[in-house]
């Protein structure tokens, strides 16, 4: 696959269609230049066009076949070319295991975090609300909300502690990777592979949205069971950067974030100077309007793995380190059956954001940009006004629109930080939303 060519996008402002290749996990080649990439083999004496080579492994080199990814890439300079690492300020980041707030029973939410007072970058501007895991045991996760105000112009960002689950919710974010650039719309998702070397640019001049480290198993397509071949999110629906290098001078600051701490180091060359890849192990997007939604076209409410779009599984077959899931707009028919998510204690802790519109299960509080925590066996479920609406409502066929939330759901508590039980935009009267329930028996 390589209808390739070179991508050039000198401003972030600049609207100009990018090219992508097709495929999840697929084996995938693109080359800015034709004849960069050589033929025949992964490491000649001398590759083509003066190139270094160099193999990016996200999995151990004995993966078995279907797990494994890797890719090499094709680039000006080889990457080592750098100085020593020093320590810089971690900032609102945490990583598991991050004990510096005890967890409550509670459930929790927020309002939109709002941006930084002073102008900041994707980096500056992550906040966590939780962790649970351990970063360096590779299990758990992080949840964060970045929050751009200004471009990445010098500055490259890679995370040795995890994947990056990019969910945007107000303005598009720009992402120019190793592997070429790649542009996420709120209603889409970008994923950052471990390891791989970004920097952000604002399109829309600002951008906000969500962001789940995933420190487990790469997160991959759910399997479909009694679902058949078809369903869900299809594998050709998601999309790989085409290859465009940049070549440029310094000084430009890389940042990684490793074994839970950020470091920096000067760099006098853009390290995005790849000029050609191939492999299986590269940044991806997805736009979730193609997600092929299944529900009940009988009775009940399904379980809420059914809008499972991608997945991080763990030693324990059937119990996620991490699901990644939705609930985009959908017709819902169900006869005799109360339609909006039922009142529920699940063994599974949640985290929910919106992206954009209203959520069916709560009428008021839960906003675009905000979110909420309900953790492991916490009682939650519609509220007041929500159960109200749905318990009285004429059940013709209906279609839920102008909605997109999301979840993500994991099998080990997330421990707030205290960032997060501290910030005003956490809802001190959220419990509120389940008061006034009168009692309804009439059996004795």
């Amino acid at each position: 696959m390589s209808p390739d060519t070179r991508i050039d996008i000198p401003a972030a402002t600049q609207e100009q269609p990018l090219s992508y290749l097709s495929g999840f996990g697929n084996e995938l080649a693109s080359e800015a230049i034709p004849g960069a990439l050589p033929q025949g083999q992964n490491s000649p004496q001398r590759p083509p066009l003066g190139l270094y080579a160099e193999q990016l492994s996200g999995t151990p080199f004995t993966a078995p076949r279907a797990e494994n990814r890797r890719s090499w890439l094709y680039r000006i300079r080889p990457p080592a070319m750098q100085k020593a690492f020093r320590r810089i300020d971690n900032g609102l980041l945490r990583t598991a295991p991050c004990a510096e707030a005890e967890p409550p029973p509670n459930r929790l939410r927020w309002s939109p975090i709002p941006f930084p007072d002073r102008a900041a970058d994707f980096i500056d501007g992550l906040v966590t609300l939780g962790t649970n895991g351990d970063a360096a045991a590779r299990m758990g996760i992080g949840v964060h909300v970045y929050r751009a105000s200004r471009p990445m112009t010098d500055r490259i960002f890679y995370d040795a502690d995890g994947e990056l689950l990019i969910v945007p919710q107000q303005g598009r974010i720009l992402l120019r990777t190793e592997f070429g650039p790649l542009l996420a719309a709120p209603g889409e998702i970008a994923v950052m592979p471990r390891g791989v070397r970004f920097r952000t640019e604002l399109p829309d001049g600002t951008a906000r949205g969500y962001v789940c480290e995933n420190y487990g198993a790469l997160f991959r397509l759910p399997e479909l069971g009694p679902i058949g071949a078809n369903g869900l999110a299809n594998p050709r629906d998601f999309q790989s950067p085409c290859a465009g290098f940049e070549e440029r001078g310094g000084p430009i600051e890389l940042v990684a974030k490793f074994e839970g701490n950020l470091w920096a180091t000067e760099l006098d060359h853009s390290p995005l100077d790849v000029v050609a890849w191939h492999g299986s192990y590269a940044p991806y997007k997805y736009d979730l309007a193609r997600f092929n939604t299944i529900g009940s076209i009988s009775f009940d409410h399904p379980d809420p793995s059914i809008f499972t779009v991608l997945t991080s599984p763990s030693e324990t077959a059937g119990t996620a380190n991490c699901d990644f899931v939705i609930f985009p707009p959908r017709w819902l028919v169900a006869e005799h059956t109360f339609r909006p998510p039922y009142f529920h204690r699940n063994v599974m802790s949640e985290f929910m954001g919106l992206v954009h519109g209203a959520y069916d299960a709560k009428a008021d509080g839960f906003v675009p940009g905000g979110a909420s925590l309900h953790n492991c066996l916490s009682a939650h479920g519609p509220d007041r006004a929500s159960f109200d609406r749905a318990a009285s409502a004429e059940l013709t066929p209906h279609k839920a629109e102008d909605t997109l939330a999301f979840m993500f759901e994991t099998r080990l508590v997330l421990r707030p930080t205290r960032f997060a039980l501290e910030t005003p935009a956490l809802q001190q009267d959220y419990d509120a939303c389940w008061s006034g329930f009168e009692k309804m028996f009439d059996g004795c």
